[in-house]
Parts: structure tokens; C-alpha cells; sequence
């Protein structure tokens, strides 16, 4: 057995964001000792890696350690409180009395999470934490655990209309391919990154990138990316994404057919023509049915493109960075002139893009040729109204996971049970306390917006894998139907007072987080009392 060690283990962390660890969980010890082990180390089964230990070192993850020959979790669990005052982002050390415990409980509603709660692994035990509660006077259990993923993915929504790469281009990280570019979504482009084939079904180096690229993503972290093809790009959860370089800013308001829709009649009276460029529907004022039912005039203008229905077309020019998501700096160059039986000199045009950042007036000459001029302040106005309905432009990272494998038996020993009773609206799936969304069809895959779970939800194991918390909440009584392990569900008193399951009995530390005010609470509300 290969020895897999890290870090010295004490008082300073090594992200430096605890300064102090007071009574780390201490782990039961699951495997033999091996004859070919050294006796000052010890072995972790919190993953299939299986480290061995030595004193006073953290394993390949970081997150187990041997203190004194015992196995110990080094991050603290995560509680939410309900309110902002019952928090404080404080480390606690908890266990020292029950009374201290029982005041803690009368005075605060806490939930926990599966942030620091650890796994399952090997699966034969109950999960760490099965809690009682009580909500509307009704007997709940929330079964906590830390789930090893490897069956998982981030799906990336970037708000902009640039152009990032083709679509089903590959996406790398550090020169390695990470994920590819999906399908683009109204005023968005999105990406799917890991997954089980990157992780796994390519070079060892291939999956280590990806697994720390996925855990800095679920951390909100900023991870540089690139695209083949394409442009390179710096997201992160909750942030302005950078493309070649450049901060985004806005959303576009509407594709150009919408735009011109939203603002025909703020236009009319003040243009003779109106073209809002855009790479997927550009659209033109007076052929759009907005334009026609204002009873405006024909310009005569003629779109480069395919023409789909009146006052919209396809396919103006390539995509890119330019005007709209397309590759022009030049709006006229999508123009191919005006029929001179229709237009006239002195003919107003305004060229705008879909999210008001490019604009330019022009008034045709007696060639019928557009002329830069002075854009009037009534129009100004309308295309400063474009920018001011534009949301900000931001990246959003939902986690993916597939929680439909062996963690199950940490909460029933007839897995499937659990699996009918999420399908059934009789339990409710979260997060770190975020409300996760169960696809329909088969097995529990979740998806978990990583900017509502608590900062530093996500580990690795170097299988390699992602680390996730997950819980699962649902009355007393499903929990008894589906076969749930009875024996293990404590009150949430005792929890605080003695520590998880399966552990050696000494105290351990939680740190209590305020919920995130845009998740319910409790943070686990069965849909069937919600």
C-alpha cells in the first residue's frame, strides 16, 4: 500500500481561513491495520484511496487526519442558523456539556448540513448525522451525509452574447479538455464541464485538472478557461465573466426581433428606420409586424442574411465579438443598399445592438448613401432605455451530481425505497441547506445553484472525485416506511452535545453560517408541508 500523506496537521489550516480547529471529529477506525503498516500510521477508509496515515498528517484530500493515532475530520460541520444574529461565522466547540447543548438549541433553530459531516464509505453504516425535529408539531429526519460524486458536472451559464466557441467545441483547462460548449440559451451561452468521462476516461493529468477544476467552480472560485476555436475566458460563480480579457457587462434586452418589438413605439415618430443587429435574429422596424402595425413606411433598406418572416433575419454575418454577438465592427457592412424607388435623402437610420452598448445614427444622403450624424436626444434616450433593461451580465454554476448510488445505504438499507419516496414528493433533497432540483426519470440526479450552498461546500477525493454535501428530509414516519435506520436518529440535542455517529466519543467543532436569505426555511421543507 502506497502511503498517501500531505500536510502537517495542527493549529494553523492551510486555506488560512480557520486559525484554530477545537475538537475535530474523531472517526471510527474501519480497517485492520494492515502487517505491512507502520505503527505510528493509521488508515482512512473515508474514500476508496485508503491513505495511510502517519501522526500528526492530513491524507491525499486534506480533509482526514491522524492526531494521536486517532482519525480525525479536520473541517468543522456546518450548521445554519436561521437569522443572521444566531451566526457570526463562529467556530464552536461543542460536546463540553448537554446543558450547554439543550441553551443552544432553546435559543437558536439550526439545521445540518453535510458540509464537514463526512461520508458514508464504505456504506455498510448509517450515514453521519440522522436528526430528529419537529416542524408544525409534525416529526421530522433529516439524513446528512457527505456524498463522494463521481458521476457529476458543473453546467456554466454565461450571460453574454459573444461569441465564446462552437457549439460541442472542447473546453480546456491548463491545455486539457474539461468539458465541451452546449447549446446557447436566450441571451446566454453555456458550457458543461467534468463528468464522470474527464474525470476517469482520459489521461491521469486530464483527470486531476478536471477534478480541480470542478472543486474551484463549486467553491466559487475563479478558474481560467479556453475555448478550441474560441475565446478565453475567466468565470466564477456569481460574477461578471471575463472573454478575452474583457469584463462583461450586460445581458442583452431581447433578441434584435424582441428589441424592436419592446421599443417600436418609443421609436416611432423619431426614425424612419430602425435595424437591430444581432447574431442569431436581426430585425428591421418598418418590415417587423410591430413597425406595420404602427402604420410606418416601407425604407427600402436591404439586409445581407436569410430572411425568416418580415423584419427578421438569419445569419447577417458571422459570429463574434463585435455588434450584437457578430464579428463586425462596421454595422453597414450588413447592408446592402436601399431601393431608390422607396427611400429617400434625408432618411433617418438608427443601427443599434441588442444590448445598447453599440449605436450609431445616420441620415442618407441625396445617393442614398447612410451618413454618420448627430444622433437626436429623443433616440439617445431610447438606446440608453435598451442598456438600463439589460440585466448585468453574470456566470451562474449549477452543480450536477448523480446521488443515486451507494450513499443510499447510509440512509436505508433498501436503497430504492429512498429513491420512490424523492420521486413520490415525500422527501426533500438539499444541498449544504440550497434547495436542489430533482430530474424526473430515473435514479436522483440533483442540480444545486453552488452560489446559495455555503462557501467551501466542495472536496475532492483523489480517486479523483468531487466531494458534495447532500441531505435528505422527510416526516418520521416516511422514514420508517422506506426502511431508514432507526436506531441512528438522534435528536438534534444530541447531536450537539456528543458529536456524530460512529465516532470515538470525544467533542467536535461546528460552525455556524447564516442561511442564505434566498433559500426557505427550514432549509429542508418537505414538499408535502411546504
Amino acid at each position: 500500500m502506497t502511503e498517501h500523506t500531505k500536510v502537517d496537521f495542527g493549529a494553523e489550516r492551510v486555506d488560512g481561513d480557520i486559525a484554530s480547529t477545537p475538537g475535530p471529529t474523531v472517526l471510527e477506525k474501519a480497517a485492520p491495520r494492515s502487517e505491512r503498516m507502520a505503527s505510528n500510521k493509521i488508515e482512512c477508509n473515508a474514500c476508496p484511496v485508503l491513505c495511510q496515515i502517519s501522526e500528526g498528517r492530513t491524507g491525499a484530500c486534506d480533509r482526514y487526519a491522524n492526531a494521536d493515532g486517532r482519525l480525525i475530520r479536520v473541517d468543522p460541520v456546518v450548521f445554519l442558523s436561521r437569522s443572521q444574529a444566531d451566526s457570526a461565522d463562529a467556530l464552536v466547540e461543542f460536546g463540553a456539556s448537554s446543558e450547554e447543548a439543550r441553551d443552544d438549541t432553546a435559543n437558536t433553530a439550526l439545521f445540518v448540513t453535510g458540509v464537514g459531516a463526512s461520508s458514508t464509505y464504505p456504506d455498510y453504516k448509517p450515514a453521519p448525522f440522522i436528526v430528529a425535529s419537529k416542524l408544525d408539531d409534525v416529526d421530522m429526519v433529516t439524513v446528512v451525509t457527505e456524498g463522494i460524486f463521481s458521476y457529476c458536472s458543473f453546467k456554466v451559464k454565461i450571460d453574454t452574447d459573444r461569441f465564446l466557441g462552437p457549439e460541442q467545441a472542447n473546453v480546456r483547462c491548463q491545455g486539457e479538455i474539461v468539458g465541451h460548449v452546449t447549446t446557447a440559451e436566450y441571451g446566454s451561452q453555456m458550457l458543461s464541464l467534468g463528468g464522470v468521462h474527464h474525470l476517469t476516461g482520459g489521461s491521469k493529468k486530464e483527470g486531476r485538472v478536471t477534478c480541480d477544476m470542478m472543486l474551484a467552480l463549486g467553491n466559487k472560485q475563479a478558474v481560467e478557461l479556453s475555448i478550441d476555436g474560441g475565446a478565453s475566458l475567466v468565470v466564477r460563480a456569481g460574477a461578471a465573466p471575463v472573454v478575452d480579457g474583457v469584463e462583461e457587462r450586460r445581458m442583452r434586452v431581447g433578441c434584435g426581433s424582441a428589441t424592436i418589438g419592446i421599443f417600436a413605439k418609443q421609436w416611432f415618430g423619431h426614425v424612419d428606420e430602425v435595424v437591430v443587429v444581432d447574431d442569431h435574429i436581426t430585425g428591421v422596424l418598418t418590415e417587423h409586424q410591430a413597425g406595420r402595425c404602427l402604420g410606418m413606411t416601407r425604407s427600402g433598406i436591404k439586409i445581407r442574411g436569410r430572411k425568416s418572416t418580415p423584419g427578421r433575419y438569419f445569419q447577417v454575418a458571422n459570429p463574434g465579438i463585435g455588434w450584437g454577438g457578430t464579428d463586425i465592427q462596421d454595422p453597414l457592412a450588413i447592408i446592402e443598399g436601399f431601393d431608390p424607388a422607396v427611400a429617400q435623402p434625408g432618411m433617418r437610420l438608427l443601427m443599434v445592438s441588442t444590448t445598447g452598448e453599440h449605436a450609431q445614427w445616420y441620415e442618407l444622403d441625396h445617393e442614398l448613401v447612410p451618413r454618420v450624424a448627430a444622433m437626436p436626444d429623443a433616440v439617445r434616450r431610447t438606446v440608453e432605455r435598451i442598456g438600463e433593461n439589460c440585466e448585468p451580465s453574470l456566470a451562474t454554476v449549477l452543480f450536477l451530481g448523480g446521488a443515486g448510488g451507494s450513499l443510499r445505504a447510509g440512509a436505508t438499507e433498501n436503497p430504492v425505497l429512498l429513491t420512490r419516496a424523492i420521486k413520490q414528493k415525500l422527501v426533500n433533497v438539499t444541498c449544504g441547506g440550497a434547495p436542489a432540483y430533482v430530474w424526473p426519470g430515473g435514479g436522483i440526479t440533483v442540480m444545486v445553484d453552488v452560489s446559495r450552498m455555503p462557501d467551501r461546500s466542495f472536496g475532492t477525493v483523489p480517486t479523483p472525485a468531487i466531494v458534495a454535501p447532500i441531505e435528505f428530509t422527510m416526516t418520521y414516519d416516511a422514514y420508517r416506511d422506506l426502511g431508514g435506520h432507526l436506531d441512528a436518529v438522534r435528536s438534534l440535542e444530541s447531536v450537539l452535545a456528543n458529536g456524530p455517529e460512529h465516532t470515538e466519543g470525544a467533542p467536535l467543532a461546528r460552525r455556524t453560517l447564516a442561511r442564505n436569505p434566498d433559500n426557505p426555511w427550514p432549509p429542508a421543507m418537505p414538499p408535502m408541508l411546504g
